[in-house]
């Protein structure tokens, strides 16, 4: 059975001795971040904060900052496993078969797929109490770091709707919060939040917005899952949880939000109003600068009785998204290899925070097919903003990193093995010239083919034969060690 609310995930964790209750008095400017940032470096257990300084609300952080709670989260013994589910749906019978056998076949796995779609609830927990006359300083929302340019709210699930089609989209933008009606709205010009925004722009209409805080965790991972526009996230977290998501109408604005949710901020957004916003110590472990982003103005709170407020903190890696990133790198590798099946494994390293790095270990099949494989990267929805792709062989086991160096230091030639070129960047790049774009590099750490310009005898690894290592193994306790 799926986790119905975020609160059985958390009871769930309190079972297995993986959250820790604090009840000292503690405050939500700097102090919270600092008790996490510590535990989430010891890759230590989720934190629920049950006496935060000037609020009755319960803070929950560091829920998803391990690997086993990431597995537990999606309710998995490996991320590996939602990969190879994925793996099965995209092996879809024949289309080319018009036959009524060849249609028959498609009909179970569009059964499967049919069984997630989201359901539509009239009462809700997430709106048993409901204020119409809100204050955003009701809430425990965390300054996170010293030079942060306010409170903000860093684990939002931000719901809009295409103004076009009506099409829902679920995003996590931070909101950085001006005062208890309004906030920034953080969506970079590249997610679909700041497109469906672009488009009642044009058409100087009023956008509506929700913001869910503390779903069920499947959902929570959907909304920072890189989906193409056209599936729903809400869709996506059904497959994860094999259970359709509920959904209910917000009380002021016609957009539908998770029903178990522990608060529901509603609002609007108007076209042109924009606001000074940030600056804010971001993933990559700098702070992002403060810029010019949209208005979130706050028309209504709804929340559970005894709502728990859930946040995350971002910084230095390792943190907690880290793991949400590498869940999805195991997600979404099945997909990567349909369309590119001579990858063999793709590791997203958390130091690269999501966007900075991918090693990808592939079957090298002819001159020029590392350079393949960069230029697919570079044209492949987010993953156009990776500044640096490395390219190995399938031997490499590139999940280890010290082999993966040992192997791109000893195996690359810089004149011939580099190629640099230019496209759009992550806004939180601030290592590029001007902002959003700037230069990419691939680096090509294969064994080079004939006719890639390599002239001279390519060496053997060193490698003990097969005989002497049975030998050792067999005398090992004999020398004196422990089997």
């Amino acid at each position: 059975m799926a986790y119905k609310n975020l609160r059985e995930f958390v009871h769930l964790l309190e079972a297995k001795g993986l959250l820790k209750r604090i009840t000292t008095e503690v405050s939500s400017e700097l102090e919270i971040t600092e008790i996490t940032d510590r535990i989430s470096k010891q890759v230590g257990p989720a934190l629920l904060f049950e006496n935060v300084k000037n609020s009755g609300f319960p803070v929950l952080i560091n829920t998803f900052g391990s690997y086993e709670r990431m597995e537990m989260a999606l309710e998995v013994g490996d991320l590996d496993d939602i990969g190879e589910r994925i793996e099965e749906l995209l092996k879809l019978p024949n289309l080319k078969d018009k036959s009524l056998f060849g249609k028959l076949k498609l009909l179970p796995k569009l059964k499967k797929i049919s069984d997630y779609f989201p359901k539509t609830v009239k009462n809700a927990p997430c709106q048993e109490v409901i204020d119409k006359n809100p204050s955003l300083d009701d809430l425990p929302i965390l300054k996170c770091w010293p030079q942060d340019g306010g409170k903000f709210i860093t684990l939002p699930l931000v719901f809009t709707k295409d103004p076009e089609t009506d099409l829902p989209n679920v995003g996590m933008y931070r909101l950085h919060v001006h005062d208890k009606e309004t906030t920034g709205m953080h969506w970079h010009v590249h997610k679909d939040g700041a497109n469906n925004y672009r488009g009642y722009e044009s058409k100087d209409k009023r956008m509506e917005v929700a913001v869910a805080l503390g779903s069920d965790p499947a959902t929570i991972y959907s909304a920072t899952a890189p989906l193409p526009k056209q599936i729903s996230e809400i869709l996506f977290a059904g497959f994860l949880r094999k259970e359709p998501v509920k959904l209910v109408k917000g009380k002021t604005i016609d957009i539908k939000v998770p029903a178990e949710a522990e608060i529901i901020i509603e609002g609007y957004v108007e076209p042109g109003e924009q606001r000074k916003e940030g600056p804010f110590g971001d993933h990559t472990g700098y702070y992002s600068l403060a810029d010019d982003y949209p208005v979130f103005h706050v028309t209504c709170i709804t929340h559970r009785k005894n709502a728990i407020y859930p946040t995350t903190i971002v910084g230095k890696p390792p943190m907690e998204d880290c793991y949400m990133a590498k869940a999805t790198e195991r997600i979404f590798l099945p997909m990567l290899k349909v369309q590119l099946p001579e990858v063999v494994d793709m590791n997203l390293p958390l130091e690269g925070v999501f966007h900075n790095c991918a090693i990808i270990s592939i079957d090298k099949q002819y001159q020029g097919h590392a350079q393949k494989i960069m230029n697919f990267i570079w044209g492949l929805g987010q993953m156009m903003f990776t500044k640096m792709v490395i390219v190995v062989d399938k031997d490499v086991d590139i999940q280890n990193l010290s082999e993966t160096a040992w192997k791109v230091f000893n195996n690359v030639d810089p004149g011939r093995d580099l190629t640099i070129v230019e496209g759009p960047l992550d806004v939180l790049d601030h290592s590029s010239p001007i902002a959003n774009y700037g230069s990419k590099l691939g680096i090509d750490a294969t064994k080079p083919l004939p006719g890639e310009g390599h002239n001279q005898e390519w060496p053997d690894e060193i490698e003990m034969t097969e005989k002497i290592k049975e030998l050792v193994d067999q005398r090992w306790e004999e020398y004196g060690f422990e089997d």
